[in-house]
């Protein structure tokens, strides 16, 4: 393929202080289907990085509260969790970072040694108002009642302690102008606005140690055995240090700067913040894009034990399978905006969009082609796609696939697709290939079916990032393989399909 550009997408690694929730699922969903886009579908060579943060006061105190005198056990049991949603839920990552990783540890220390040679470093007594849960100080205007953290809904705590700390106030004016004029995008726009607002008010300058006889649990400072490194310079790193800074810069050189943060709207600051004040400070290029998604609910509340709302994402793989849930995800939930999980939604998603729309066009199409035309259609009719029927409603359909996919709006990639299919099948009731052959008119009907095995061939191509082993079954079924899914690859001579295929998504009893 011409014009191959190197493509490197990333998620916030996630803190391994309990097991993974529904929104670490749909991070991780969302930045694996622009991997498999640009790896698989346009051939791009790509790096897809995700992993955990391990280190800081929260994951010690927790680790404790549940009985872990030495915390490394702790966060290894809970990292588990993490790797196995990334299986179930068919996350091809390249690599899962851990914070504890040496070799991360190493590079770290390698940034914070760039940012004191700038003079960016600088040691200060402070006192402030710290959130646990956040790792993040406040200033009494930004809390509930001047004591509560917006977040976590507990009171902060007072601390004052003697700290290295991070010169982002001399990179607020730049970092306003890069995010203003596009040359770091954040999206959506609503998201840029925000951020934007939070520079004019001025970035502060950052805490970036704890002392260890206060807080042990991190990454030791280059020179200075009283500290350790509190969590930007530690887990903000791991973006770079994933591709080798500091050890090996083959990657670096290679995938570096990123195209896609994909993080929650949470981190919005630290990433559009402190990390690009941390890059200019190293004199290392800037991220390209910050894709910053929303929080899921559950029937229109916020996910607590309490109201018996929370989504296990193992749970609901096991029972609905990765490709569903994955669907789910990208079709229904905005990446701009918070969205909604209900199982009556899930439950009609799943009949009218997989079930009818896609499984059943399958289903239809290879035993007509079985029944009525001894199971080979012959692609030169449509003469590799310059006769194809649906040619100018495929084309639009991949305009507005590849606009979702390169502005963070998967959702409006899957709804094309989900027009093209239900094309497809307005076509079956239209000519009604039974008809035809019942009349003789099999030069129309071998038109007919070698158009509806091409269209569904694109179409699985197409879901390919979002239902990768549903729609390789599919593809299977018209007897094709994965080199099909390169967007350059067409189709020529004769094809013959599968004899008899299993239903890709099977009737389900639903519980009322």
């Amino acid at each position: 393929m011409n014009n191959l550009k190197n493509f490197y997408v990333t998620t916030a690694i996630h803190y391994a202080n309990a097991k993974p929730h529904i929104g670490h699922a749909f991070e991780n969903v969302l930045a694996d289907v622009l991997y498999r886009y640009n790896k698989d579908l346009l051939g791009n060579p790509s790096f897809f990085l995700t992993g955990t943060d391990e280190h800081g006061q929260k994951i010690k105190e927790k680790g404790v509260e549940q009985g872990f005198e030495d915390t490394q056990k702790f966060v290894d049991k809970n990292v588990e969790y993490f790797k196995d949603l990334n299986e179930a839920a068919l996350i091809e990552s390249d690599k899962f970072i851990r914070t504890t990783d040496d070799y991360h540890k190493k590079g770290a220390q390698e940034m914070w040694k760039k940012l004191s040679e700038k003079g960016d470093i600088y040691m200060a007594k402070y006192t402030g108002l710290y959130c646990v849960g956040c790792e993040d100080f406040y200033l009494e205007k930004d809390l509930n009642d001047g004591k509560i953290c917006p977040i976590h809904l507990k009171e902060v705590t007072e601390i004052e302690e003697e700290n290295y700390f991070f010169k982002l106030s001399k990179y607020s004016d730049q970092i306003r102008d890069l995010i203003e004029s596009d040359t770091v995008r954040v999206r959506p726009e609503s998201r840029k606005r925000e951020i934007l607002s939070m520079i004019d008010e001025g970035l502060r300058d950052v805490s970036f140690s704890r002392q260890v006889d206060k807080m042990d649990w991190g990454v030791p400072i280059p020179g200075d055995e009283e500290h350790v490194m509190y969590v930007w310079c530690d887990a903000l790193t791991n973006y770079i240090t994933g591709l080798g800074f500091g050890n090996d810069d083959d990657l670096m050189d290679k995938f570096w700067p990123v195209d896609k943060h994909v993080i929650g709207k949470d981190i919005l600051r630290f990433h559009a913040g402190i990390w690009i004040g941390m890059l200019l400070s190293a004199e290392l290029p800037l991220p390209l894009e910050i894709c910053v998604h929303g929080f899921i609910t559950s029937n229109g509340h916020k996910m607590s034990k309490s109201l018996g709302n929370v989504i296990d994402p193992m749970e609901l793989l096991d029972e609905f399978g990765s490709d569903v849930v994955r669907f789910f995800l990208v079709r229904e939930i905005p990446t701009g905006d918070d969205g909604d999980f209900n199982y009556e939604r899930f439950r009609v998603v799943y009949e009218s969009d997989l079930q009818n729309n896609f499984g059943n066009l399958l289903s239809r199409t290879v035993s007509m082609v079985n029944k009525y035309l001894d199971g080979e259609v012959d692609m030169g009719l449509i003469k590799d796609g310059d006769a194809f029927v649906f040619q100018g409603e495929y084309v639009d359909t991949y305009e507005k696939y590849v606009d979702g996919m390169m502005n963070f709006e998967m959702k409006k990639s899957v709804e094309a697709v989900l027009k093209f299919l239900t094309g497809l099948n307005q076509f079956i009731e239209e000519k009604q290939p039974w008809t035809l052959k019942k009349e003789g008119k099999d030069e129309e009907l071998a038109e007919v079916m070698v158009n509806l095995v091409y269209g569904i061939a694109l179409g699985a191509r197409l879901l390919y990032p979002v239902i990768p082993s549903k729609s390789l079954q599919a593809l299977q079924a018209l007897n094709l393989d994965e080199k099909f899914l390169n967007v350059e690859k067409g189709l020529s001579g004769n094809i013959k399909v599968a004899e008899k295929i299993d239903p890709l998504f099977a009737r389900r009893e639903w519980e009322k």
